[in-house]
């Protein structure tokens, strides 16, 4: 269930695998979570560089890197307003996008 919902919310299946790993298991060297979940560590890597770039783990300046997961009330938190943010976005645009949708039926599509 938890799986599912991160992927809806814009994570893919490893991210969201990685990330529940770090919020059960508790702070993990990559080595260890590439181990756990049986993933390449080039693989491994990529999908902790998109994680804290989303700012939903964080990783220490020791060696190894131990990597955690940022507390799950604040990622659905962040989520939630990143949604928002697009809804948001999309209604602001809408006359817009309507008018210009408009004139491409007028032009029967020949030119955009």
């Amino acid at each position: 269930m938890l799986l599912k919902t991160l992927v809806s919310l814009g994570l893919t299946e490893v991210d969201a695998e990685i990330y529940l790993l770090l919020a059960t298991e508790g702070p993990q060297k990559g080595r260890n979570v590439a181990e756990v979940l049986k993933l390449y560590k080039q693989q491994l890597y990529r999908s902790l560089k998109r994680l804290q770039k989303k700012g939903l783990i964080n990783a220490t300046l020791e060696r190894p890197t131990r990597f955690s997961a940022v507390p799950l009330e604040k990622i659905l938190d962040f989520l939630i307003e990143a949604k928002k943010e697009q809804a948001l976005a999309l209604q602001e645009s809408r006359e817009d996008l309507l008018s210009r949708w408009k004139i491409l039926i007028k032009k029967g599509f020949t030119d955009s």
